[in-house]
């Protein structure tokens, strides 16, 4: 190393030390306290997220998320409050130190680059900040650690319309199961109402059981409520308990929704935001139109898609609507014979449309199929089932669901 860097070296440590003199002190003072603001922030947040998920879901009644909603956002403003009074008593000296430092430190580091820089070496800065976010990851609390945080900070119970009644009942549940262990649907009401009430703890207990009932038959919707009630019980804080369940469903169900959700929050709460655009990209595009977090993950990606590296990311439009659902046709056996006919072939068509110029999942598929088989329109169900089977010629999943629909909608012979 030649004299003129290393003199570049030390001006530099120099005006670094000039700094930090002068800012430990104050920089002490306030690490802790913004950190403690920023934490508190974050689950204050994700806890009018999960109010906002909880009403669309039903789990809460409409009073008790207002109210419940009006208690967090009073705290958020107490918070916002005191952080700006930090914020303005430490003052400008500091920053205009410095902007001295920068100035000096960038053209130091250019001179001394273009002497001893190579610029093919790996970029250890990113290798460092994945290092980083793999050991936030492996730091994290557990789920139980989570669950006491959580209720210390918002304690119970939540008050809503309906409670006096709702709490005998649960307990003469919860007393009838005593005596019955092996009843999976028992179980599966106390999982639901306990969550109703707040007690999260028990429902995630009660929900296990379900699971543990089910053996290795377990259905991934119930994987799929047990991760739900989990990040409830924490304030919508990704525990490495629900990452094991998160990568259970996702095994068998790699497009869940729920899993895909919870596990971009799991990736934004530990520095990887990259993958959460990844995964939360894939969430949109699988999302029904009154998906709970949809809304919530619109808004969310172009920011990350800036972080993530990637500036021309569009939004997509959102979701349109999936065609006729099982439900939408068993209702519709109860209509007249033309009612129904015109129920349906107007569902119908516009996932026909849909499917023509987007394209889908093979499950869109496998629903038109069924779809075109109620309304006997033979010919034209051969023909999709002909595409599908072209479209997901690679995919030996898709092509047996798209084969169980042919079956369904009386196309056995193809």
């Amino acid at each position: 190393m030649t004299f003129g860097q290393i003199a570049g070296f030390a001006l530099i440590l120099l005006m670094v030390g000039v700094v930090l003199w002068r800012a430990v002190s104050r920089a002490g003072r306030q690490a802790e306290a913004a950190n403690g603001q920023e934490r508190a922030m974050r689950v204050y947040r994700d806890q009018l997220a999960e109010i906002d998920r909880d009403l669309a879901r039903g789990i809460i009644p409409s009073d008790e998320a207002e109210r419940t909603k009006l208690e967090v956002q009073r705290r958020i403003l107490e918070l916002d409050r005191d952080a700006r009074g930090d914020r303005q008593a430490a003052g400008s000296g500091p920053r205009l130190a410095a902007l001295g430092v920068l100035a000096v430190m960038l053209a130091g580091a250019v001179g001394v680059y273009w002497s001893v820089g190579v610029p093919t070496y790996p970029d250890m800065p990113l290798l460092d900040r994945h290092a980083q976010a793999q050991q936030a990851r492996a730091d994290r609390p557990g789920q139980a650690e989570l669950e006491a945080q959580y209720a210390e900070a918002f304690p119970g119970p939540f008050e809503f319309q309906g409670r006096d009644q709702l709490e005998p009942m649960v307990q003469q549940l919860r007393e009838a199961l005593v005596t019955r262990p092996e009843d999976a649907t028992g179980f599966r009401l106390l999982a639901q109402n306990e969550a109703r009430l707040g007690n999260y703890r028990p429902a995630i207990e009660a929900q296990l059981r379900v699971i543990e009932l089910a053996e290795d038959r377990v259905p991934v919707d119930d994987l799929a409520y047990l991760l739900d009630l989990m990040a409830l019980a924490t304030g919508g804080i990704v525990s490495p308990e629900q990452e094991a369940v998160i990568e259970r469903i996702l095994r068998s169900d790699p497009e869940n929704p729920i899993a895909l959700y919870y596990s971009g929050r799991l990736y934004a709460q530990t520095g990887r935001p990259d993958l959460t655009f990844r995964l939360w990209r894939r969430l949109h595009d699988v999302s029904a139109p009154d998906a709970p977090w949809l809304e919530e993950v619109r808004a969310a990606l172009p920011e990350l898609a800036q972080i993530s590296g990637a500036p021309r990311y569009q939004l997509p439009p959102p979701p349109s609507p999936r065609g006729p659902s099982a439900a939408d046709i068993e209702a519709a056996q109860d209509m007249t014979p033309e009612q129904r006919q015109e129920m349906i072939a107007g569902m119908v068509d516009g996932m026909l449309a849909r499917l023509a110029n987007e394209g889908g999942p093979p499950q869109d598929w496998a629903q038109l199929l069924r779809a075109l088989g109620v309304l006997e329109r033979r010919d034209q169900a051969s023909a999709i089932l002909q595409e599908a089977r072209t479209v997901f010629a690679a995919d030996e999943n898709a092509l047996a669901l798209i084969n169980e629909a042919a079956r369904a909608a009386g196309l056995t012979g193809e």
